[in-house]
């Protein structure tokens, strides 16, 4: 995924735009709202953790997880019938909103939750100077 660095940041959004912010052992990554809410569910890798970053289907909460089970690497997408629910490509196992594996050889597994914040763009910066910028490939 492209990625803009912190000396290229300050016109990336606007001061005020809602960004949901990602930190894992120092490493930032900032996600604006806007972007996931076209692209649920986002994976990507933030200092060498693999994660999962989804929408519920109100297209207000936010949860991140890796995407790590029993040591495996799983890619997600989402399938809508008729509600919004996550599927990994490599078991065909469904997932819900929790994290947790509902159906599939997988069911009863748990992904491990990561901490959000949920944040205006300028106030991210401040205690994140050095973050990284989540944007969108082409459509």
């Amino acid at each position: 995924m492209p990625v803009a660095v912190a000396s290229n940041l300050d016109d990336a959004l606007a001061p005020r735009d809602i960004v949901i912010g990602v930190s894992i052992d120092g490493v930032a990554k900032a996600y604006p709202l806007a972007a996931l809410q076209r692209q649920s569910p986002v994976m990507d890798t933030i200092g060498g953790t693999p994660l999962l970053i989804v929408f519920a289907d109100d297209k207000q909460s936010v949860r991140a997880f890796e995407r790590i089970v029993d040591g495996r690497r799983l890619e997600f997408f989402a399938e809508t019938d008729p509600s919004t629910r996550l599927v990994d490509a490599e078991t065909g196992s469904d997932w819900d909103f929790t994290g947790t594996a509902t159906g599939g050889p997988l069911k009863g597994k748990q992904l491990r939750k990561v901490a959000v914040l949920k944040d205006y763009w300028f106030d991210w910066k401040i205690y994140n100077p050095r973050t990284a910028l989540y944007t969108l490939g082409a459509l």
